[in-house]
């Protein structure tokens, strides 16, 4: 088995982060669109294009919103 080095274990670990902050993020925009009396299709939708497309995803959500 090959060392993995402290880059790779800060490599890790910042992926991982990221990945639980796509997680947290797309889950609270589930949440929003329910909580602001969308369908349950559209907050679905939401909630697959968030984790599909994070970053591009959430603009685009936080745009849209319309609170």
């Amino acid at each position: 088995m090959a060392s993995v080095g402290i880059f790779g274990l800060l490599m890790l670990l910042i992926m991982f982060t990221l990945f639980i902050l796509n997680i947290a993020t797309s889950v609270w925009a589930y949440r929003d669109a329910k909580r602001l009396g969308r369908s349950n299709e559209y907050a679905l939708l939401i909630l697959i294009g968030t984790i599909v497309f994070p970053v591009i995803g959430l603009i685009i959500y936080l745009i849209i919103r319309k609170d």
